[in-house]
Order: C-alpha cells, then structure tokens, then sequence
C-alpha cells in the first residue's frame, strides 16, 4: 500500500493583543527527503535571521514542487466574533483543506491541543513543533507569515510598534494602547483594563 503524504500544522499568533492568528500548514510527498528538515526546529527558537532563511527554503521547495504550503488567517475580528478556540479550529480546516480537499488523500501531524476535521487521519504531537520538523517547518510558515503582515500593519497603523513587537502585550505596547486608543487590528476581547495591566510579552 502506498504511503499517504503528510501534512504537517502549527499555529502562531495565539496570545497577542492584535493582529490575527495565522496556521501554517506543510504538505509533504512520501518520497519526500527529510535529510533537508536537519537543524529546523520550533519556530520560537530560532532567530528572526534563522527563520527567514528556513521561510526562503519553504518558499524555494514550493515553487519547486517539492513541497506544498499555506498560511492561513483569523482576523482580530473573527477572534473577537468566534472566541479564540473557534478561530484557530476554523484556521486549522482551513489550512488542511486547502492542501488536501479530499480526506483519504493525506494524514495530519499537528501541534499542542491542534485537531484537523473528523474526516482526516490525524496525530497530535504536545510539543510536536520542537520534536517533529514536518510541524516545525509549519511553525516558521505561520510565524514568518504573520510577523511580516505585522511589520505591514505599521506602516498602516503608526505609533503601536507592531513592527518590533508583532502585537504581544509588550509594555512598549500596552503604553502604545493607553496612549493612542485601540485600532482596527486589536482584539478587543483581549484589551480590557485587566489584561493590559497583566498580560506580558511571549511569542
């Protein structure tokens, strides 16, 4: 019987104050050599340097036909709308759908708590983005994919900072808030007093 492709899924985004939450999704061929996925890991521990190196890869190999991927997002919006749960389960079916329409055409390795549709054969791996590369890679997709939509968010929106932190509650970022009121990207579920005086920087 002939191997399946495998898709591998990971999420970013899922803590800032703003911007959206970004799933990126890598489909990888059974002939695939995973001798190219030697060094990647979690997205979080590679340097901004690292990961833009590892994103020019994912790129090349895509347009070479050696692998297939998307990112796709859930606005600050749909987050506020939907909850955040909703929003990365919606970003997640998305995600595996585009790559994969028909369930019986690829299995699914996916990050943390991630689930794909019912219909696909799939395995959650907790802390699969540092010990899996096929989840690693979709990690730095998501990542990177977001970030720069970010770094273009403030040029739209000056003032915020996006561009350093990429919407995290920084400190710089929750001054940023007080100072100038919310903008459209801000997810204002996530923007009550209470969490602008509690909620910290991360990744």
């Amino acid at each position: 019987m002939m191997k399946r492709p495998i898709i591998g899924v990971d999420e970013a985004g899922r803590g800032p104050l703003a911007g959206p939450l970004a799933v990126g999704a890598v489909l990888f061929s059974p002939d695939f050599d995973h001798t190219l996925l030697e060094g990647v890991r979690d997205s979080k521990l590679h340097t901004e340097l690292q990961r833009d190196e590892w994103f020019a890869k994912i790129e090349a190999w895509h347009e070479a036909g050696v692998l297939q991927y998307v990112v796709k997002m859930s606005s600050a919006e749909v987050i506020d709308e939907k909850g955040l749960t909703r929003a990365v389960m919606s970003g997640v079916a998305r995600a595996v759908r585009a790559l994969a329409p028909d369930p019986a055409s690829a299995s699914v390795l996916l990050d943390g708590l991630l689930k794909a549709p019912r219909a696909y054969e799939q395995q959650t791996i907790i802390h699969g983005d540092a010990i899996e590369p096929m989840i690693s890679l979709a990690s730095i997709a998501a990542k990177v994919t977001r970030d720069r939509l970010m770094i273009r968010m403030a040029k739209k929106f000056p003032g915020y900072g996006f561009e350093r932190h990429k919407g995290y509650g920084t400190q710089m970022h929750r001054e940023a808030i007080k100072r100038l009121g919310l903008c459209d990207i801000h997810r204002r579920r996530f923007c009550g007093p209470h969490d602008l005086s509690e909620l910290s920087s991360g990744e």
